[in-house]
């Protein structure tokens, strides 16, 4: 359900083939202007669209795995942000990303088909967590470069795949149903359900709200005139944590919870920590040691943004939209 780094960079390499694919043909030349002389050139927009996290929890039927197999449309989110973007030359753009939204997983989504998924379903685990990124990323326009005799692009199209690095907050949070039956949603760091900080599990550290992402993906930009645009934009985050969700390594002995936490909040972590019970009837104790996630893997978490944005600042002629060389 998650990827490690070669996995990503497996993941970047389709996107890149991808947008390659979209018509380049044997007329297509290179070309690059000697005369281009960099000025003030920037853009600013506005992007929302939905969001699904790729981590322990949640998923959709089969196997577990990367990418957008695994997307459970039921768990699906909003994102929204804003962006701005300077060009020092036709090429490549930098640009400053600032996005708000949320993601969750819930294993009681998934889907009953095959046994595959069934240990899953049966761990009945859920969370959400807000999530507050900013984002730094480098946009390649190919276009620049590479022109054609009778291609579909018109004048004022701009496809461009991008990446970069940024920092993320979240915080993951589950439900508590108390004895009289009311749910409550409360904050699982402090609750240390896989023994973080705790002196049996040396090797298992508390872990921050905020984490290191790498952004990348691809996206186009039509232009309505020479000033506003739309525009669309897949963008894959991979993180480097694994407890987005709050699900990584395996199911520790409830009874620690009472060393470590407050008294009020013991009942809490035992039962979030251990949700099976509610569909089968085996105990907390036949599953000590075993698996609760993948610690070998870190999250994910994938939108789809659509844009509305505008230009502004000087420029000269080659800053304008890319126009097909014959």
């Amino acid at each position: 359900m998650k990827s490690n780094p070669r996995n990503a960079v497996r993941h970047f390499t389709i996107l890149l083939m991808l947008l390659g694919c979209t018509g380049l043909t044997a007329n297509a030349q290179l070309f690059y202007n000697n005369n281009y002389r960099s000025d003030r050139q920037w853009e600013a927009d506005i992007n929302i669209g939905p969001s699904n996290f790729l981590g322990d929890v949640g998923g959709n039927k089969g196997k577990g795995t990367l990418f957008l197999k695994d997307i459970n449309m039921k768990s699906t989110t909003l994102f929204y942000g804003a962006n701005l973007t300077y060009y020092p030359n036709q090429w490549l753009g930098i640009r400053a990303s600032f996005n708000i939204g949320s993601v969750q997983g819930y294993d009681s989504l998934i889907k009953s088909q095959n046994t595959e998924e069934l240990d899953r379903k049966k761990r009945n685990l859920g969370f959400r967590s807000p999530i507050r990124e900013g984002l730094l990323s480098f946009e390649i326009y190919p276009l620049a470069f590479i022109t054609r005799k009778e291609s579909f692009f018109n004048a004022n199209f701009r496809p461009y795949f991008f990446a970069g690095i940024g920092a993320f907050y979240f915080n993951p949070q589950a439900q508590y149903k108390d004895p009289t039956g009311k749910k409550t949603w409360v904050d699982l760091k402090p609750l240390r359900l896989e023994g973080q900080g705790m002196a049996e599990y040396p090797d298992r550290k508390e872990y921050s709200n905020y984490a290191v992402c790498i952004p990348f993906g691809l996206g186009f930009k039509y232009f309505l005139n020479d000033n506003v645009y739309v525009g669309a934009e897949v963008m894959q985050r991979y993180t480097f944590t694994d407890y987005v969700d709050n699900v990584s390594t395996t199911y520790i002995d409830p009874s620690l919870f009472a060393k470590y936490l407050p008294k009020d909040q013991v009942p809490i972590a035992q039962q979030l920590m251990y949700k099976r019970g509610e569909i089968v009837n085996r105990p907390v104790t036949d599953f000590i040691g075993k698996a609760r996630g993948d610690a070998t893997n870190k999250d994910y978490y994938l939108s789809v943004f659509f844009k509305l944005g505008v230009r502004f600042g000087g420029r000269d002629s080659d800053m304008s939209c890319p126009r097909a060389r014959f």
